[in-house]
């Protein structure tokens, strides 16, 4: 089978069957446009209520910023290839599909990290979360997890850059993945494989750590405080976050925790749809549906007050 070092890939989509797309194409546009809708509400809401000025939804506003991000980079492709049937992608192309894809999926999982060290700070120690949290560590916490995204992904690409690919290969998937991308290489793949396992693992685990560690030291904090109402209060504050780390990670280990697959299956397409699209999208919205200052402030945008 022919090689090349920039060959043309097709992405074979959601589904093969052509009755099918209409109907793919319009769930795909809806869910494209709430998700933008969504969060960009939220980001308004949250970049004009000066009461919403505080870390906690600076952090949300940096999530909804990245899931518009990461939301656009699958589904505008997606979209193209279920209107005109055409599923075709250069390497180039697939190459900063993938970077990208991989810095936004990166940093939703660092922000939800970042978050529950907030909500840790917040709680456990209330009389020095000013201390604790200011702009500078807020800035630094946020800034430091673009920079390692970047970093991650930049290394990955690079080092897929230079392989050679059977040309004219389709791609099990609607976007370019690393899992079905690197099935296709004719080159020596080990060192990818070594470094995915690697930078995947430390990344991951410490992640996890962080989020139950910090949601270990709340429990105990709550636990300890003596109304029954203190609790609930404290514990409302992270309910939306929890939502979201579950949500989140429940599609991530169900796409990831599996070798890699020569073809997918329609319930992994659906898993791997969830992750990319659904998710962002839902994210704003559990945000925003159970928090009153949220809420004020949307209904202060859209003239209902």
């Amino acid at each position: 089978m022919n090689c090349s070092q920039a060959p043309g890939f097709i992405l074979m989509g959601l589904s093969s069957d052509p009755e099918k797309w209409p109907c793919l194409f319009s769930i795909i546009l809806a869910l494209y446009l709430l998700g933008l809708l969504g969060n960009l509400l939220l980001l308004l809401a949250i970049g004009t209520d000066v009461h919403l000025h505080t870390p906690m939804y600076f952090f949300l506003s940096q999530l909804s910023f990245v899931d518009i991000c990461f939301i656009t980079t699958t589904a505008p492709k997606m979209l193209e290839a279920l209107w005109t049937g055409d599923g075709s992608i250069s390497f180039s192309g697939c190459l900063t599909q993938f970077y990208f894809f991989l810095v936004f999926v990166d940093m939703d999982n660092l922000l939800l990290a970042v978050m529950a060290i907030d909500r840790y700070a917040a709680i456990c120690h209330p009389l020095h979360y000013s201390v604790l949290m200011t702009p500078f560590r807020c800035g630094i916490l946020v800034g430091g997890s673009w920079g390692v995204t970047n970093c991650v992904s930049l290394t990955h690409t690079l080092l897929l850059s230079p392989l050679y690919f059977r040309t004219n290969q389709e791609i099990p998937h609607f976007f370019c993945e690393f899992g079905p991308l690197i099935l296709l290489s004719c080159s020596d793949i080990h060192l990818n494989e070594i470094l995915v396992i690697i930078l995947v693992g430390v990344i991951g685990i410490s992640v996890v750590l962080c989020i139950v560690s910090s949601y270990g030291c709340i429990f105990y904090a709550v636990a300890r405080v003596p109304s029954a109402q203190g609790k609930r209060k404290a514990l409302s504050t992270c309910s939306s976050h929890l939502s979201v780390v579950l949500l989140f990670y429940s599609t991530i280990f169900a796409t990831y925790l599996k070798p890699p697959s020569s073809s997918y299956s329609s319930e992994e397409v659906v898993v791997a749809v969830m992750y990319t699209l659904v998710t962002p999208t839902l994210n704003p919205f559990i945000y925003s549906l159970r928090n009153k200052d949220v809420k004020s402030s949307l209904r202060k945008i859209i003239n209902m007050e």
